[in-house]
């Protein structure tokens, strides 16, 4: 069957239940922005950012030494050689794609099963490498959440696995947009990804510059997971 890309007859009952659920998560999200409820989701952002830093270390052939996610939702990753201007940027760009890909991966149970198989997975890889208890315990904390879920999706009629990933894609995906806005617009850290990646880019861009390119380019992957949401559910 050929993709419906033009969404003709749009809106099916799946369709208008993914709109307004990405809505509420939404909605949810921004009322509570700054209480402790979301604290744990939005160092999950941070952990994706940095294993993306860490992605990126390796598939260019580096080494990393260590991750570290800090309460005060900061973060750091350690890595030795590897090509340092795809690392730089990974981080941001790499949580936003993640992002994107959570929030693909709810329009379908199985699709659903296999991103929460594979992000407990990876929560228990980098706990190998985690080098402080605040990383450990997110990891550790995770993992018994998503397990506690996938338990109740598959023994009660509790089906709530399709929207605990939704919710996680949508939150990585607003968080990493205002992270951006944040460190590299609002602030402009020093020592921020964007200000490094502008001394050993030859474009003549600043930090500033390449915070607001990657800031498009994460509300673009924001943009585009709600399309493409749409369409698979035609």
């Amino acid at each position: 069957m050929r993709p419906n890309w033009e969404l003709k007859n749009c809106c099916n009952h799946e369709q208008v239940v993914f709109l307004v659920t990405v809505s509420v998560c939404t909605v949810v999200i921004f009322a509570l922005w700054r209480t402790v409820l979301l604290r744990p989701f939005k160092l999950v952002t941070v952990f994706l950012h940095e294993a993306s830093h860490a992605i990126a270390c390796k598939l260019t052939c580096g080494h990393v030494e260590g991750i570290q996610v800090h309460a005060d939702e900061g973060g750091t990753t350690q890595t030795r050689g590897g090509v340092y201007w795809l690392i730089l940027p990974a981080g941001y760009l790499g949580s936003s794609f993640w992002g994107m890909v959570l929030i693909l991966a709810s329009t379908n149970l199985l699709t659903a099963r296999i991103a929460a198989g594979c992000f407990v997975v990876a929560l228990l890889v980098v706990l190998l490498v985690a080098k402080n208890w605040t990383l450990r315990g997110l990891c550790i904390g995770f993992v018994v959440f998503l397990g506690v879920i996938w338990v109740l999706q598959e023994t009660t009629k509790v089906r709530i696995l399709r929207y605990t990933i939704l919710f996680i894609g949508v939150m990585n995906s607003l968080f990493s947009v205002y992270d951006i806005y944040d460190d590299l617009i609002s602030r402009r850290v020093n020592s921020s990804d964007a200000e490094k990646f502008a001394e050993v880019c030859p474009c003549p861009c600043n930090g500033m510059g390449w915070g607001i390119i990657w800031g498009l380019i994460s509300f673009l992957f924001l943009c585009g997971a709600v399309y493409l949401g749409i369409v698979i559910l035609s």
